[in-house]
């Protein structure tokens, strides 16, 4: 079993930043670890995925203004947002695969709003 606990989430402006902190407690192997969001009424996208040999994946629509980071030996992931944008506004949810047959793990999500 993978729990993963995100924070950091808040409401800024437009043009702020903003960090986000996953922390994965588990004894499982961690293959890769990602960000994902839910706006209102629109699906999970994906906006970074870092794989196990340190590849990351950046969505077009956060690239340039995201910075996704892992710490393999703490098990947590962070996500630096810049320059956000009202479209930036969802809740943001760390996922995790682990184990020696790959499952899925997702955590509760944090809430993100960009408003003036």
């Amino acid at each position: 079993q993978v729990q993963l606990v995100e924070s950091g989430g808040g409401l800024v402006r437009p043009g702020a930043s903003l960090g986000l902190s996953c922390v994965a407690s588990t004894s499982l192997d961690i293959h890769n670890m990602g960000w994902y969001r839910q706006a209102p009424g629109k699906q999970r996208e994906v906006v970074a995925v870092v794989l196990h040999d340190g590849t990351i994946n950046y969505a077009a629509s956060v690239r340039g203004r995201f910075t996704a980071s892992r710490d393999k030996d703490k098990k947590t992931l962070s996500l630096h947002m810049n320059s956000l944008k009202s479209e930036d506004t969802a809740v943001y949810f760390c996922n995790a695969m682990a184990g020696n047959t790959p499952l899925l793990y997702w955590g509760q999500g944090t809430q993100v709003t960009v408003s003036s």
